[in-house]
């Protein structure tokens, strides 16, 4: 089979997911409605989106990192899309050969093992956004107002090794806390970086083995690790390649760690079996029975879908991709060692964000994507939980139309937690994007605004919200 056959068979390069070949910026864009003039910032999402069209197995994940954004102020908006200048980027450019892709086997040196896309995740630090990869690379730090790269960020050349994408950043005290992961060896690490970009902790977390883990977690006390049971098959582990399962012998674990604290001091607490993605938010509280750490996240349900042998050598791939979650809850004691689970509702959705303003403090709303019960990973629409209720509202995008997870962007002098707007992108089926605006506070309405993108913007992964403040004055 040819390069354009595979090509032709991967539902990841194909219709709202095929990647486009232009880097633009674009202003006085159309605007249908009306831009609310009581906030300011921009929204920036992340996503794959290859450079030059693949000549073998292609994994979702290997598509070079491509930052879209939409900066909003005095109730107009700019549009710009810039690729994502990792070292094996600028060597593709150059027209050397990158490192392997996931359906390859893994290099067997350097500083990553596979090619660093950082098209995973982004996040505003130091008035600087970092691009960031799942599978443990390198960030990318890039202007927040042109998007172009700045630099491969080794925070000044004291970064051990890696930075996983979901690593966190605290508002109120301007720290990065991350977290890497050696894919073959049996070790999780954990550094913050500072306000002014300085690596001030570092420290290394043992484990019974290579873990993959997604995400972590950010108290105001303490950070939370997890050890899960999807992880390297023996073939896997022998060869140096990603074949991964389920192995049911173990369990779910959640390392709690103080903030700055050593890894040996990671305590673990232990549930039954599951995979998670994404983290909601996780905090602390005081009661007459101890101290508790709540950790809320979407929890992986079994998707129940036959394997889709259309897609030929990558239904497996297709399949792995059909995210199924439910919003779970995740209590520990960390007075007695008391540990609860609880499902809060048994509606799929997926690519949780809060307002930032409440990342490792309590939090009453959260915003998700809709899943529908599809192959291929799409979003139909946005859910917002109240997580005191466990209730949640809905707003669909509507036939053919489909989104990237949102960011909550708050209202200048913003009165309460979910003051604010909901951003996001959105495809249809004919090519036309769009940046919609969402009152937070009535989700089931129409958009407030529909911005107009002058090209279409793929489906991706994992975008955020700044504030003006934030970046204006790192310009």
């Amino acid at each position: 089979m040819d390069a354009a056959e595979l090509n032709a068979l991967n539902p990841y390069l194909q219709g709202p997911h095929a990647p486009i070949d232009l880097e633009i910026e674009a202003t006085e864009l159309r605007v249908t409605g009306e831009i609310p003039r009581d906030f300011a910032g921009a929204y920036y999402r992340n996503g794959p989106n290859p450079l030059v069209p693949p000549t073998g197995l292609h994994h979702w994940f290997d598509g070079d990192g491509m930052i879209h954004a939409v900066h909003f102020e005095d109730g107009r908006a700019t549009y710009r899309n810039r690729f994502i200048g990792t070292d094996d980027f600028k060597a593709e450019v150059r027209g050397e050969t990158a490192k392997p892709g996931i359906f390859s086997p893994a290099a067997a040196t350097g500083q990553t093992v596979y090619r660093d896309t950082a098209n995973t995740d982004v996040v505003m630090h130091n008035g600087e956004l970092m691009g960031l990869w799942y599978v443990s690379g390198q960030p990318v730090r890039m202007d927040a107002n042109t998007l172009e790269t700045l630099r491969v960020e080794d925070f000044g050349g004291a970064l051990p090794k890696n930075v996983s994408a979901h690593s966190k950043v605290d508002l109120g005290t301007g720290e990065f806390h991350f977290f890497d992961y050696d894919l073959y060896d049996p070790f999780y690490s954990y550094g913050v970086v500072d306000a002014q970009n300085k690596l001030s902790h570092f420290t290394r977390i043992e484990l019974p083995g290579p873990r993959l883990p997604h995400d972590m977690a950010l108290t105001e006390n303490h950070i939370v690790l997890m050890d899960l049971p999807v992880v390297f098959t023996e073939q896997g582990m022998k060869n140096r390649v990603w074949s991964i399962h389920h192995d049911e012998a173990l369990p779910t674990r959640f390392g709690v760690l103080p903030r700055h604290g050593d890894g040996q001091d990671t305590r673990w607490f232990e549930f039954p079996g599951c995979y998670i993605y994404h983290v909601v938010n996780a905090w602390e509280t005081k009661g007459s029975d101890g101290d508790w750490l709540h950790l809320y996240c979407c929890k992986m349900v079994p998707n129940g879908r036959d394997l889709p042998r259309q897609y030929g050598p990558y239904a497996p791939m297709v399949n792995v991709l059909a995210l199924r979650a439910v919003l779970t809850r995740w209590s520990m004691n960390l007075t007695t060692g008391a540990t609860k689970e609880t499902q809060i509702d048994d509606t799929i959705s997926e690519f949780p964000v809060i307002n930032l303003g409440h990342t490792g403090r309590k939090s009453r709303y959260s915003y998700h994507v809709s899943i529908p019960d599809t192959d291929v990973q799409v979003y139909d629409g946005l859910i917002k939980y109240d997580l005191e209720t466990g209730t949640h509202t809905r707003h669909d995008f509507g036939p053919g139309v489909f989104g990237s997870e949102p960011a909550f962007a708050p209202r200048l002098n913003a009165k309460s937690e979910d003051d604010g707007y909901l951003i996001t992108f959105t495809t249809d089926t004919d090519g036309n994007s769009r940046a919609l605006i969402i009152d937070a506070q009535d989700m089931a309405a129409a958009p407030l605004a529909e911005v107009h993108i002058p090209q279409r913007v793929p489906l991706g992964f994992h975008g955020t919200w700044a504030n003006a403040k934030e970046f204006v004055a790192a310009a």
